[in-house]
């Protein structure tokens, strides 16, 4: 017996399926707060030094939270190579976007203190904002394009076209997904500065992390009364071997009003995501009011852990449906790599995911501690 036969290739694309929510979630988590305080900055701080210490809360970890993008990016390529060629070709001018956006982050952090200037700084800071919102933005609104389908089609050699546009993208439902996300990422930066900072900026955070928790609430409930009532989902009209090759022209799919939501009843466990997303949202809130701190920033993660799955779990095995030619749409049963290269995959992840883990939980705790106007005026300092 070959070593990989351990393994079934349903069962491993399935464990792979979660494995990429796994690093999607650990992204939106440990990276979602650096964009939500980059977006908070201009507000919760009044100030040169407040400004500093919100940029300072970051400063350590940014860069070790963006390995969640990357390995999760690595992953779409090696694991599900047809989603990885729609949607870096599909998507190819709002990652665009995207990456020009984050580029102002470090660039911000390097340069904005190197001039005394006001006006220097200022800009800066509202460069250090549009690296914050413009991806949170962006990615929601690629979310909602996800859902109601994108634009593609495969010829029959499996040649990808993309008939979409950027402009295109800017939908009505996609824009209340980026809406969502936008909330949902504020009040992640925000209970983020509360355990990080005190003073003016933290009290100014709780008040800005209250009203984006009721926002998000708000525009969480109203996406999924849309989606249900106004944005078909996708359903196979036949059955679909789950070991079989990955060539989604083998399969016929077509949209069909509500299957978004047959999971639900397939599977009562699933409610359990959204159902997190309102109580982890209105948990982060009384953390604001209540001031405590430790509980807020839990509860806003397990928010965010919720939001993010149940789009996951709602269209599974759907990962990328085609509203052009619903026949090319991609799932888990039909856009995987090999059988072997899933298990290979999974060996190394077994190995060094846990050390990244590892690693990443070592220099938060090296880290621990608020940010405060001491260690921000100091000299000698290393701050930002």
């Amino acid at each position: 017996m070959v070593l990989h036969d351990l393994i079934s290739y349903e069962v491993l694309r399935i464990i792979w399926w979660l494995l990429l929510g796994v690093l999607l979630i650990g992204y939106a988590i440990m990276d979602g707060f650096d964009l939500g305080t980059a977006t908070l900055l201009p507000f919760v701080g009044r100030n040169d030094v407040e400004r500093r210490i919100v940029i300072n809360t970051i400063g350590p970890v940014w860069e070790g939270n963006q390995v969640w993008l990357i390995l999760g990016g690595g992953a779409i390529f090696a694991a599900w190579p047809l989603i990885y060629a729609v949607s870096f070709s599909g998507f190819y001018l709002a990652m665009f976007a995207i990456l020009f956006a984050l580029i102002l982050r470090p660039v911000g952090f390097k340069y904005r203190s190197k001039r005394e200037s006001a006006a220097w700084r200022n800009t800066w800071d509202w460069l250090l904002f549009i690296g914050g919102f413009v991806p949170t933005l962006i990615i929601g609104v690629a979310l909602g394009n996800t859902l109601q389908g994108v634009p593609f089609r495969f010829d029959d050699s499996l040649r990808v076209f993309y008939d979409g546009s950027f402009f295109g993208l800017l939908n009505p439902f996609a824009l209340l997904t980026g809406l969502v996300c936008v909330a949902m990422l504020v009040m992640h930066g925000a209970s983020w500065l509360t355990l990080k900072s005190d003073g003016a900026v933290a009290e100014r955070a709780r008040g800005y992390g209250a009203i984006a928790g009721i926002v998000l609430i708000v525009l969480f409930a109203l996406a999924g009364v849309w989606l249900y009532y106004g944005i078909d989902g996708y359903a196979f009209t036949a059955a679909v071997d789950p070991a079989g090759p990955s060539n989604p022209l083998m399969s016929e799919v077509v949209r069909q009003k509500g299957a978004w939501f047959t999971n639900y009843g397939k599977y009562p466990w699933m409610i359990l995501a959204p159902v997190l997303g309102f109580l982890g949202a209105l948990g982060a809130i009384i953390g604001f009011k209540s001031k405590k701190e430790i509980f807020g920033m839990l509860s806003s993660s397990i928010s965010v852990f919720g939001i993010v799955a149940t789009p996951g779990v709602a269209m599974f095995p759907f990962i990328l449906p085609s509203s052009e030619h619903p026949t090319s749409s991609l799932t888990v049963w039909d856009s995987s790599s090999s059988h072997l290269t899933l298990f290979i995959m999974l060996v190394c992840s077994v190995i060094f995911v846990p050390i990244i883990i590892a690693y990443t939980s070592w220099v938060y705790h090296i880290m621990w501690g608020k940010v405060t106007p001491k260690d921000i005026t100091k000299e000698g300092g290393h701050a930002y």
